[in-house]
């Protein structure tokens, strides 16, 4: 099986390259700046242990396809119709992206998709680099059908995944597992707008609060917290890398590249949207979405906005 990355950013290019360590084909499929840095220099993998350059086959475009090929989806949720058009509709689609709509928007057109919960601390802000803060293992990784189930390409992937540097896991309940990384993920927004200062957990609790509550609301499952530390154990503890803590989260990473997009609507948007659908008041989440987008198109770096000014649009649109 070759194994083609499809955005081999800090997700996709830690993927994409410990499957390469696991002896695994492997193509990473990237644009611009990082394209050219890869294929003239390699992959810089930084880890906790080790700093590595890999010579990974990789492109900057689609290429013709084989027997035996398999996409691995690893964009911000904004950019999945994109990224996938110029692909063959007969091979398989992994969909290792945060929020639950990629799966579906794949499905459209794809017979073959399947979900990934990824738990993969990482970074990409320079060409050619990425950074893994994840240990002993740099990711936990659950990968089942879309909508539901396990088959036995889904038992190969995790197979593989678990031969270098990352834990995989075939579960038949992966959407499950996907809405809870949801949750989790209400806060990257917020990470993005504020930083890390005092009284951020506050806001990020409100808008899990009323994440939660619409999932309820909608007969959707979720996994827990619980349920999250049982299965990570201390497999992907986040460890400082060549000196530094990590910057921050995919979020804040795209506003610190000044991408001018951001993931906010397939994150706090989808509490958005299914508050609509089912009538529950969203008003944290739909301030987060708004103003994390703002943020993006302004292309502010992270931290611009202050705690007392975000805490006064919240409670402004509480109120309304």
């Amino acid at each position: 099986m070759r194994y083609i990355v499809i955005g081999a950013g800090a997700v996709g290019g830690t993927i994409g390259a410990r499957l390469f360590q696991g002896g695994h084909d492997v193509l990473l499929i990237a644009r611009g700046a990082h394209h050219d840095a890869l294929k003239r220099d390699g992959l810089r993998l930084i880890t906790p242990d080790s700093t590595e350059t890999l010579h990974i086959p990789t492109a900057d475009g689609p290429v013709p396809t084989r027997d035996g090929d398999v996409l691995i989806l690893a964009t911000k949720s904004q950019d999945t119709i994109a990224a996938l058009d110029p692909w063959p509709t007969g091979l398989p689609v992994v969909c290792a992206q945060n929020g639950v709509a990629n799966e579906r928007m794949a499905l459209r057109r794809f017979e073959h998709v399947h979900g990934m919960c990824v738990w993969l601390p990482a970074e990409h802000l320079r060409p050619g680099v990425v950074t893994a803060n994840g240990h002993p293992y740099s990711g936990l990784l659950h990968v089942g059908r879309y909508p539901q189930g396990v088959d036995e390409l889904t038992e190969q992937i995790a197979t593989d995944l678990g031969k270098h540097g990352l834990v995989g896991r075939a579960v038949p309940d992966v959407m499950r597992w996907k809405h809870g990384k949801l949750i989790g993920n209400l806060g990257n927004a917020v990470e993005a707008l504020l930083g890390r200062v005092d009284g951020v957990a506050e806001v990020v609790t409100r808008a899990r609060v009323e994440a939660m509550a619409v999932l309820d609301t909608a007969g959707i499952a979720y996994s827990t917290n619980e349920e999250e530390a049982e299965v990570r154990g201390r497999r992907v503890d986040i460890r400082p890398v060549e000196g530094a803590q990590r910057g921050g989260g995919s979020s804040w990473q795209s506003l610190a590249r000044g991408s001018g997009s951001i993931e906010a609507d397939y994150l706090n948007g989808e509490i958005v949207l299914l508050g609509r659908l089912h009538g529950v008041p969203t008003p944290v989440n739909e301030v987060l979405r708004r103003e994390a987008n703002s943020a993006a198109r302004e292309k502010l770096p992270p931290g611009s906005m202050r705690l007392e000014t975000l805490r006064a649009l919240i409670d402004e649109r509480c109120a309304s």
